[in-house]
C-alpha cells in the first residue's frame, strides 16, 4: 500500500459522515447505480426525476435519508452525455469517487482539515455544476477532495487559501437545475495529482483510462469508513 493510502486509512478509526452531521450514519444505506443493476434495465435512469424515484424506493425500503456508493461503478448515468459518449473517444462511464444521493440544501461537512485550492462553476450539461477543491498535508503527503454538484451560493465568500476545519460546513447540495441535470447528490473524490485543473478534475473514465485513474483517486472510503 502506498503512503498515500496508508495516510487515508489511519486518519480515523470511526465512520466520518460527509453530510448534515445531524444525520446519523445509521441512515446512509449503499446504492448501486451500476449497469449491471438488473433494476435499472427497464429505466431511464439518465433522467434526473426517474433516477430520484429509484433513490426514493431504496431509501425507503430501507429506512434511510442517504444513499451513497459508486466507486469504479460502471454505469450508464452517463448515457445521454455528449461529453461521455462521444463517438470519436472512449466512451467513459466509470465513476472514480463516492456520491451521496439526499435532499438539495444538505449541509457537505468538511471531513479533515484543508485549504481552498480552486473553484468553479462547471456548467456543461453531464458535469459538476458549482465545485470545490481543497487542498490538503497529510502525515507530510498533499493530496486534494473535490465536492461537485454543489448549490451556487456555496461559491460565494471563497477565495483560494480559505482554511477550513475538519467539521466545518463547506458548501450546500445543489437542484437539478443547478448541478447541470442530475438528481441532488454531493460527488466527493480524492485526487493525487490535479495535473493542472482548478476547479475541474474528471470524474469519471474510461475503461481505457483505469489504470491510472484507480492509482492517482483512490477510494474516498479509506478516509470515510463508511
Amino acid at each position: 500500500m502506498n503512503t498515500l493510502l496508508q495516510a487515508l486509512e489511519s486518519y480515523s478509526v470511526k465512520t466520518i459522515c460527509i453530510l448534515d452531521d445531524t444525520i446519523s450514519s445509521d441512515l446512509y444505506v449503499p446504492l448501486n447505480l451500476s449497469k449491471y443493476n438488473e433494476d435499472l434495465i427497464d429505466l431511464d435512469i439518465t433522467d434526473h426525476a426517474v433516477c430520484q424515484d429509484y433513490i426514493n424506493r431504496v431509501l425507503k425500503s430501507k429506512e434511510g435519508v442517504i444513499a451513497y456508493g459508486g466507486y469504479l461503478e460502471q454505469r450508464n448515468l452517463y448515457n445521454d452525455k455528449e461529453g461521455f459518449t462521444s463517438s470519436s473517444k472512449p466512451v467513459r462511464n466509470i465513476h472514480l469517487g463516492i456520491d451521496f444521493w439526499c435532499d438539495a440544501g444538505t449541509k457537505v461537512i468538511v471531513p479533515l482539515n484543508g485549504k481552498i485550492h480552486s473553484f468553479k462553476n462547471n456548467v456543461t450539461i453531464g458535469d459538476y455544476g458549482p465545485t470545490i477543491i481543497l487542498e490538503h498535508v497529510l502525515k507530510n503527503i498533499t493530496f486534494y477532495t473535490l465536492y461537485g454538484h454543489l448549490a451556487i451560493d456555496s461559491l460565494s465568500g471563497l477565495y483560494i487559501g480559505k482554511i477550513f476545519k475538519a467539521g466545518d460546513v463547506l458548501a450546500t447540495l445543489g437542484t437539478p437545475d443547478i448541478n447541470v441535470n442530475y438528481a441532488p447528490h454531493l460527488h466527493f473524490q480524492i485526487i493525487k495529482d490535479l495535473e493542472g485543473n482548478e476547479g475541474d478534475y474528471p470524474g469519471v473514465c474510461a475503461e481505457s483510462q483505469l489504470s491510472y485513474y484507480k492509482e492517482n483517486c483512490p477510494d474516498p472510503n479509506l478516509l470515510l469508513k463508511m
